[in-house]
């Protein structure tokens, strides 16, 4: 079997059996070299890696504080961050949130503090907790925690030249 043919039967097994509960992220992520044929591009955005790698491990931090901080039981967890109770368990248990480990990161825990604030003692204020969560998942991608993600779903991308993620202004264009 040629290299072409082994490539078109993983992607047929996979369509087949893995695609219906398989995100697009997550396909490329897995499967970068099948998706990328012929030479094209298909780039991905340090946002998309965020979904599947920050924003997971985010919402497992909050899980985790909640629980152990705040003395929370799960369900309790499960209702404040709309999400369900297997959710909160597989959260504290690590079984999901875990692509980037981000509880050793010093910058974030006072965002986490306030996100959490918001969210317990009931003064959710939605444009305030968005700021915080967004610069939380900024301040965790100037750790490079993401560069080895976005290789791996796009090799194309050299970690040591991109550097992206690392500057301040990464998201704003100059006008």
């Amino acid at each position: 079997m040629t290299g072409l043919e082994e490539r078109r039967m993983v992607i047929k097994n996979v369509v087949r059996f893995a695609l219906p509960v398989m995100t697009y992220v997550m396909f490329i992520y897995f499967f970068p070299q099948q998706y990328q044929t012929d030479g094209e591009k298909h780039t991905i955005t340090p946002c998309e890696i965020a979904v599947k790698s920050v924003i997971p491990a985010v919402k497992a931090l909050m899980a985790k504080q909640l629980v152990e901080k705040h003395g929370l039981k799960q369900d309790q967890v499960a209702k404040i961050l709309g999400i369900s109770q297997s959710a909160v368990s597989k959260y504290t248990c690590k079984v999901r949130g875990c692509a980037v480990k981000i509880d050793n990161i010093d910058e974030i825990q006072p965002l986490m503090d306030k996100m959490i604030a918001l969210l317990v003692n009931e003064t959710y204020d939605r444009k305030i907790f968005l700021a915080f969560f967004c610069q939380t998942c900024a301040t965790i991608r100037k750790t490079s925690l993401m560069c080895s993600l976005c290789q791996r779903t796009e090799p194309a991308i050299k970690a040591t030249e991109c550097g992206f993620c690392l500057t301040d202004d990464s998201c704003v264009l100059e006008r």
